[in-house]
């Protein structure tokens, strides 16, 4: 009951009309006043933006801030494989050999998060990650390992929030969102799977890097909202670190698995 209650009411607020009303005030300058309102509910750390916050002319711009250099530290180690953004680990495991794996208790295939049945196998019995950024991150994306593009594309058109409660009761939370997925041929020759998922209301990701080559730590997109990256790796290719479990917060550029 909860849970179809909870679809319900997204489904009337989550259209067209809302979506570019929240994102039209975001970039419009009305927006501005509300930064500081912003930084006080959301308790965000000022000290790692280059320029004062008078500087951003709208709220977009203050979501899609950058942060001073060597603010975060990048894992230098050749086979380390790092979270690409500041998020929480909502969880991570195994995918099965039917590529099933399972977020909040609730399953999703790797066909329906690929769209592709024989893209999906290719990651049957492989790893995979979800890392949560909320409203108050640093929103920009980076290349979690160094990789060669083997193929970019979009899928989705709609969102349903992607927090706790979304991941709980949503409708095909992750699999269905507005998605950019990039598939990445890693050093030790297997691949992995780079999918950013679309928040509620804002679909907007944008691509900074738009080439074939993408370096451990380098920035490569950034989303206009928080929203949700999850990680696919194929069957033998990596090894999750000790350090990580759920719930815990990382920063863009610590160790999160290793390469095998």
């Amino acid at each position: 009951m909860k849970e179809k209650l909870y679809q319900s009411m997204i489904e009337l607020t989550n259209g067209r009309w809302s979506s570019s009303l929240i994102k039209g005030f975001a970039q419009s300058n009305l927006s501005k006043k509300v930064i500081p309102a912003y930084i006080k509910y959301f308790n965000i750390d000022i000290d790692e933006i280059p320029c004062h916050v008078h500087e951003f002319l709208t709220l977009h711009d203050f979501f899609i801030r950058s942060l001073k250099k060597d603010s975060r530290m990048i894992d230098q180690s050749e086979s380390g494989i790092i979270s690409p953004v500041d998020a929480t680990i909502e969880t991570f495991g195994d995918i099965t050999y039917d590529g099933i794996f399972h977020v909040k208790g609730k399953a999703y295939t790797l066909y329906d998060m690929l769209g592709s049945t024989k893209i999906g196998k290719e990651y049957e019995n492989g790893k995979f990650m979800i890392l949560y950024l909320s409203p108050a991150e640093y929103h920009r994306i980076h290349a979690p390992v160094d990789g060669k593009v083997t193929r970019q594309y979009l899928l989705g058109k709609k969102s349903f929030p992607v927090n706790k409660w979304g991941l709980a009761y949503g409708k095909e939370t992750i699999s269905g969102n507005y998605r950019l997925l990039t598939e990445l041929q890693m050093p030790n020759e297997k691949h992995c799977f780079h999918v950013k998922v679309g928040a509620m209301f804002v679909n907007s990701i944008e691509l900074t890097n738009k080439g074939t080559e993408w370096r451990k730590g380098e920035e490569v997109g950034y989303f206009s909202f928080g929203s949700t990256v999850v990680l696919l790796f194929q069957e033998g290719s990596i090894e999750f670190s000790k350090e990580i479990g759920p719930g815990k917060f990382v920063q863009m550029g610590e160790k999160v698995a290793n390469m095998l």
